[in-house]
């Protein structure tokens, strides 16, 4: 009779201590929202898509070429920063099978080059719009096509990179590569494109392919930069590729992991957990542009969601660069990321506004992570 009054009170014991374990295993990621959870946006149906349709339109290429070629000064001005990237910045003529990444700043020739390479044939395409000059164009798909037909693989620097640092790094190229090659296949001069080769583009679609599976679709749940980084990236392929699954995916991650990255006061914990006024800048800056890319393809919802959630994000970064937020490790000299620029021409906010200000005309950033010279493709631009 004991041994069977007993074994209800153990089991009793058993499930609470499950329990308790369950918890402490989830104490440390906030959970996901459920696709029924008010906090989920669902994007609008996309069956096809504009094209080009990363960050730019043919309209607003044609746009701000037009203005710089009939001399508008402001204009102008923030087109040099696309002559000066590409002025101090050798063409490249070769490229690694192989990209060698370090975590923490840590660098290779292969990272660097990558880098460089993302906004050097995005900063050739840009050209090529502005002046009709062909030559820029067979530059960029140089660099594309470099890249496509040699990329093999990312490997560590040594054993203290993180191993996922590559599906990192590949979430911060591949978009900048995207937005070039969206260009040169789809953008008109005159009803003529670049030249850019049915199998060429075949091979570029065979690398996107390779980095998302291999890399950026292995990217780790840590609800923050990493994440955003690689929800964006994902987008932007999808919409090369003409994949709605792919573009949708991104846009699904985006949204689940937003209440963790910006919180519904607008902070964001990367500030004081990394110490530093870049890496939560990655986030906002990959929100930005995604919500920028669904807004091409008719869907502002990004923007808008959780009551403009990315807006209350960048008027915390104004608070960090008044150094009120209680973690001051931002001045008004810290860089500014160009997603910035983006975000002010959609929000027109206040605070916005004196961000982009402080260092406008925008270039790129500082460690080439994400595409630059925003205030020459969206300062003042319309929904284009």
């Amino acid at each position: 009779m004991r041994k069977s009054n007993l074994r209800p009170w153990l089991m009793g014991i058993g499930l609470a201590a499950i329990s308790i374990s369950l918890f402490q295993c989830q104490k440390g990621t906030a959970p996901s929202p459920s696709p029924s959870s008010p906090t989920v946006a669902r994007a609008a149906s996309i069956t096809s898509f504009v094209h080009p349709g990363i960050l730019n339109t043919q309209a607003s290429l044609d746009l701000v070429g037009g203005q710089v070629n009939g001399g508008d000064p402001v204009r102008t001005a923030s087109y040099q920063k696309v002559l000066d990237f590409i002025n101090s910045h050798t063409y490249p003529t070769s490229f690694p099978s192989t990209v060698v990444v370090g975590s923490n700043g840590a660098t290779s020739p292969s990272k660097a080059q990558i880098r460089s390479d993302a906004e050097l044939v995005y900063a050739l395409a840009l050209r090529w719009t502005k002046t009709h000059n062909s030559t820029y164009a067979t530059q960029a798909i140089g660099i594309l096509n470099g890249w496509a037909y040699n990329f093999q693989n990312y490997a560590l620097l040594n054993s203290s990179t993180n191993p996922n640092q590559p599906d990192l790094e590949a979430s911060w190229t591949t978009p900048s590569f995207v937005a070039a090659a969206e260009i040169i296949r789809y953008y008109q001069v005159n009803g003529t494109g670049a030249g850019w080769s049915a199998a060429d583009i075949a091979q570029f679609s065979t690398f996107l392919n390779t980095v998302k599976n291999n890399y950026i679709n292995n990217t780790p749940a840590y609800n923050n930069n990493w994440n955003a980084s690689a929800g964006y990236a994902k987008m932007a392929i999808g919409i090369f590729l003409n994949s709605t699954s792919v573009y949708q995916n991104g846009y699904n991650a985006l949204v689940s992991v937003m209440p963790s990255i910006i919180n519904s006061d607008g902070t964001l914990p990367e500030l004081c957990v990394r110490q530093d006024c870049v890496h939560y800048q990655y986030s906002l800056t990959a929100y930005a542009y995604a919500a920028e890319l669904a807004r091409i393809q008719g869907d502002n919802s990004l923007w808008t969601v959780n009551s403009n959630r990315i807006s209350a994000g960048y008027d915390y970064m104004r608070a960090a660069y008044g150094q009120s937020t209680g973690c001051n490790y931002c001045t008004t000299s810290s860089p500014v990321f160009p997603g910035t620029e983006v975000a002010y021409n959609y929000y027109k906010t206040g605070n916005l506004q004196y961000l982009r200000a402080l260092q406008a005309p925008l270039g790129v950033p500082n460690d080439n992570t994400f595409l630059g010279f925003t205030t020459y493709t969206h300062f003042s631009v319309p929904g284009l």
